[in-house]
């Protein structure tokens, strides 16, 4: 996988490895580090090896992720104080995963944000979301 920018993430020069452990880094565009940017400390929880989705991390994988996300969580909460936040894992493209290295979004939230107090799930509930269906 020597394309993927996170098996090798100094192919993207705006992405920073801000935490890591033996088995994962959590990973932040230089963006992102910007006071009142739009996804303001956002960033991704990666595995070092590649794995396509979350699936098909080994335990000791998800052990190192659930570990980068205590991390990660102290490290956004005293650099950038938000009030909430939302993690979540696209897997495959009808599920809107672009980069098939599996990665999970940590996303804090803020409360002068227009869409403050909307989840994940409010992008998928709306009617311009129904399925077509064939009966």
């Amino acid at each position: 996988m020597k394309d993927c920018v996170f098996c090798h993430p100094e192919l993207e020069p705006e992405q920073e490895v801000i935490l890591s452990n033996e088995h994962g880094m959590f990973l932040q565009l230089k963006s992102a580090q910007i006071k009142g940017a739009q996804l303001e400390g956002a960033g991704v929880i990666v595995p070092k090896k590649h794995r396509e989705t979350p699936f098909d991390l080994t335990p000791d994988e998800w052990e190192a992720t659930y570990s980068l996300l205590q991390q990660a969580k102290k490290y956004i909460d005293e650099k950038h104080l938000p009030q909430g936040y939302n993690l979540g894992w696209n897997c495959g493209k009808v599920g809107g995963q672009h980069i098939f290295h599996a990665h999970l979004h940590v996303i804090p939230r803020y409360e002068d944000e227009p869409l403050s107090g909307k989840g994940i799930r409010h992008l998928f509930k709306g009617p311009q979301n129904r399925r077509t269906r064939d009966e």
